[in-house]
């Protein structure tokens, strides 16, 4: 019975990986590419993570432990969940990436630097004390190690995404505060099953549930559950072009090469039309780029389109 169960969590594990992805994949392309590559890249590491280091676990028990009975499979479970600890980590940091841009907030290389630099430092830490203590007690640690960091920064996802900056942020308050909410009740949930863990499989298969169909709530909420502004039929909710230019703080002169650019004309073009050089186009439009964070001229054109309404 046990076995049947496994089987079927993993089937629906594998559904729910697959769902959150392809969900995740069209919010990339169809509403703001900017916004949602995080939140894509945030499905593909977690659930990256959710084969590695705990689907691995059951594997290495099932079948690679019954043909090495004199091996022991705490070290050797611990050592291969350590080892998919990188990909939690960057999970963890394009959950906090999108958290930031989707409330209107700004990037920082500095915040990823140091975010990197944290929580590998950490593992090398984590890593220390397991091989200290012989690898025996690695799983009980990486299982508080996940309660508490990925608690941390759920909770401030959570944070952010109740606070979204008004006239910056992609989502409306509604959504904002549900999701935030939803943040919390999932994290808590999932923290539950491992805080009381010991050897219990029903535990680990509650855990597995939520771990997976818990992550694939914000793909499933963005694509079923709202309507992103910029994609409402009511003209009447659009930024004019000026509210456009204000909201990603583009430079009158900018201003007058982002309007030639949805007018369609080349970078040739609009420096004979300005009376500006060639190379001044290209550093404006390089700075355009950067401040609405898109990566070329046919994005610039649908960014505005989806906040001006043009």
């Amino acid at each position: 019975m046990l076995q049947l169960l496994s089987y079927l969590a993993f089937i629906i594990s594998v559904a729910f990986a697959a769902g959150g992805i392809v969900l995740a994949s069209r919010l990339r392309g169809r509403s703001r590419p900017e916004v949602f590559t995080d939140l894509l890249y945030f499905q593909a590491f977690i659930y990256a993570f959710g084969f590695y280091g705990i689907w691995g676990q059951v594997f290495i028990r099932s079948f690679l432990v019954p043909s090495l009975q004199a091996i022991q499979p705490e070290p050797i479970i611990g050592f291969s969940v350590l080892m998919g600890l990188p990909f939690l980590i960057f999970a963890w940091m394009m959950m906090m990436l999108f958290s930031l841009i989707i409330t209107g907030r700004k990037k920082s290389k500095w915040f990823i630097y140091l975010f990197l630099l944290f929580n590998f430092t950490a593992i090398v830490v984590l890593g220390y004390i397991a091989t200290r203590s012989g690898l025996s007690d690695t799983i009980t640690l990486i299982r508080y190690y996940f309660i508490i960091l990925n608690s941390t920064y759920m909770f401030i996802a959570a944070i952010l995404l109740a606070r979204p900056l008004k006239g910056r942020s992609v989502i409306h308050d509604r959504d904002s505060r549900i999701i935030s909410t939803a943040i919390i009740i999932i994290t808590v949930l999932q923290a539950l099953p491992l805080a009381f863990y010991t050897n219990q499989s029903w535990l680990a298969l509650i855990f597995i549930f939520l771990f997976f169909g818990g992550y694939s709530f914000l793909p499933v909420w963005f694509s079923y559950g709202t309507i992103l502004p910029g994609n409402e039929t009511d003209t009447s909710t659009y930024l004019s072009f000026e509210g456009f230019c204000r909201k990603f703080e583009i430079s009158p002169r900018e201003k007058e090469v982002v309007s030639e650019i949805c007018n369609g004309l080349s970078n040739k073009e609009i420096s004979e039309k300005l009376f500006i050089s060639l190379q001044t186009v290209k550093d404006h439009t390089h700075r355009i780029y950067i401040k609405t964070n898109v990566k070329n001229r046919v994005q610039l054109i649908n960014l505005v389109r989806e906040v001006a309404g043009l």
